[in-house]
């Protein structure tokens, strides 16, 4: 019994054990980026000491005052909030179709959206690149908009495709006894009981729009399109990098998503496990 006993603690310790160095894993970029956009400048470079010597906040006044800087975030901002936007308008519709009517080939269909998710960007930058040029599209919002919509389309409709595959049949069936359309269902039935999904998609997909960088740095070429994760890579310095406002803008940037997480949660994680039964 005592065995069993000890066991079990030694298992319940590893697993803790494990935990806690994920987190420190995970967490201790963030942290040395924290404190280093508070260190003085003349002590970016020394090591020792790990915490700075003193608070200074010069490094985050610099990153604020910046008009470029201003102009990523609402460039991101844009980006981002059109592919979620466009991702969800035609990932919700494709799903609403999958789910709810049978038609030939849909399994193939079902199974090339989810192949295309697996292939890699960075494998078709520059078809990319060309066709966006011959378009007359590069350093502009939608260079970025179409390409990251395109890549997120494939997560918003399997996620959606399993969360209308809940939806009660009876509540289907009843508002096509009361004569709503197909678009009306879509529209009236089952947008609204699948909030938690949508909320989560369109949240994540905002996410990834925020943080893509091989697209933005390919596809743009001047602050009026380029997004933040293209502004903190070119951030200007003359003589040496500007380590410390470099740190300054990622804290700066990261920290709404971090907080925009940690609030809607629950939301996050009921919206994907929701989704998560078999097809």
């Amino acid at each position: 019994m005592k065995t069993i006993i000890f066991k079990k603690y030694l298992k319940n310790l590893s697993l803790m054990f494990l935990t806690f160095c994920a987190i420190c894993w995970l967490t201790a970029p963030y942290l040395w980026q924290i404190i280093t956009s508070l260190k003085p400048t003349a002590e970016l470079s020394q090591l020792p000491p790990f915490f700075p010597s003193r608070i200074d906040w010069s490094h985050y006044r610099v990153v604020l005052s910046s008009s470029d800087f201003q102009r990523f975030i609402l460039n991101s901002l844009i980006v981002a909030s059109l592919t979620s936007l466009l991702a969800f308008a035609a990932g919700s519709l494709t799903s609403f179709a999958t789910a709810f009517f049978n038609f030939r080939k849909k399994a193939l269909l079902l199974s090339s959206i989810l192949a295309i998710s697996m292939y890699p960007p960075i494998a078709i930058v520059s078809p990319l690149f060309l066709m966006i040029k011959a378009a007359n599209l590069r350093d502009t919002y939608w260079a970025l908009i179409l390409p990251y919509s395109s890549f997120a389309l494939p997560f918003m409709v399997w996620t959606l495709h399993n969360f209308f595959k809940q939806v009660p049949a009876e509540i289907l069936e009843a508002a096509r006894l009361d004569g709503c359309t197909n678009f009306q269902l879509y529209r009236r039935v089952v947008l609204p009981l699948s909030r938690p999904a949508i909320f989560t998609t369109s949240i994540l997909v905002f996410i990834f729009a925020w943080n893509e960088f091989v697209f933005a740095l390919t596809f743009t070429a001047t602050p009026k399109s380029q997004t933040i994760p293209v502004g903190i890579a070119l951030f200007p310095g003359i003589y040496e990098i500007p380590w410390g406002d470099i740190a300054a803008a990622s804290i700066v940037v990261t920290l709404p998503l971090i907080l925009l997480v940690f609030i809607f949660e629950k939301q996050i994680i009921s919206g994907l496990t929701a989704g998560s039964v078999k097809y």
